[in-house]
């Protein structure tokens, strides 16, 4: 046991009944947000409209009745989960130096974009907006014209790349069973079967993100660079697009479906 004042609190804080409360409600909210990301791609596969990302998801929450309500809950809940995962990358332990950073990397990486997205959904809660795929091409121009900047959105790229490579793995070969106490019987094979095609669809979609930051990267063109909205819709361009991107929200729902399960039967201690 580490005996280290700042561990020590660190540990006591991760195991508060009220941050792990709030975390499982950080994880259902995280759901609801897929679930609305991938009800617009669906509908951007069937012809219709909407913008298929996180800021697409918030704005129909802040259009919906008690929306506001909404959009601090998730603000709540997306902040929290964020801070149990700093927390918890704070705490690995491990014999293997390189094991323990590269799993605290990824759940550093984790907790900042659930900070991050906490901070988008507190502005529509404070009645503003955001544009992801603007900000997205708005971030790779500004790095473009500083020195060395097309370098760190190649590495932007490359590290997304991995991230979605790393959720298909995770879905594929199972891993996500062990961030969660998956129930006997038909309701764990659904939560396996949820996992699964979410993790990948999820990780499939981040690929493409990656493919059109590296683009823009390679072309020095930051319009390429759109985000989760204009990989999607890049998608629905190809042929056979509409179906390719009907499956990837199919998937989105499911992973959607899946955080509301991990909310039930995560693993928090």
């Amino acid at each position: 046991m580490n005996s280290d004042p700042a561990a020590q609190v660190a540990r006591a804080a991760k195991r508060s009944t009220t941050l792990q409360a709030l975390a499982r409600l950080g994880f259902a909210v995280n759901g609801l947000l897929h679930i609305l990301i991938a009800g617009i791609a669906i509908a951007v596969a069937v012809g219709g409209g909407g913008t298929a990302d996180q800021s697409g998801a918030l704005g129909q929450l802040a259009a919906s009745p008690g929306g506001v309500f909404a959009l601090w809950t998730v603000v709540v809940g997306l902040f929290a989960l964020g801070l149990w995962l700093l927390l918890s990358a704070f705490l690995i332990q491990g014999a293997d130096p390189k094991r323990k950073w590269s799993h605290r990397v990824v759940e550093v990486s984790k907790a900042a974009v659930y900070l991050l997205l906490a901070g988008t959904a507190a502005t529509f809660a404070f009645g503003g907006t955001t544009d992801s795929a603007t900000s997205t091409r708005d971030a790779s121009a500004a790095l473009m014209k500083a020195p060395g900047g097309v370098f760190v959105l190649l590495l932007g790229g490359l590290v997304v790349l991995g991230i979605g490579v790393y959720f298909v793995r995770k879905g594929a070969l199972r891993k996500f069973t062990a961030d969660l106490s998956v129930p006997a019987g038909a309701a764990g094979r659904a939560i396996i079967a949820l996992g699964i095609a979410g993790y990948i669809a999820k990780g499939v979609a981040l690929i493409v993100v990656a493919v059109l930051i590296l683009v823009a990267a390679f072309t020095l063109d930051p319009s390429k660079s759109t985000g989760l909205d204009g990989a999607l819709k890049g998608l629905a361009a190809l042929p056979f697009g509409g179906v390719i991107l009907g499956v990837i929200g199919v998937g989105l729902l499911a992973y959607g479906v899946y955080c509301f399960a991990r909310a039930w039967r995560a693993r928090l201690t």
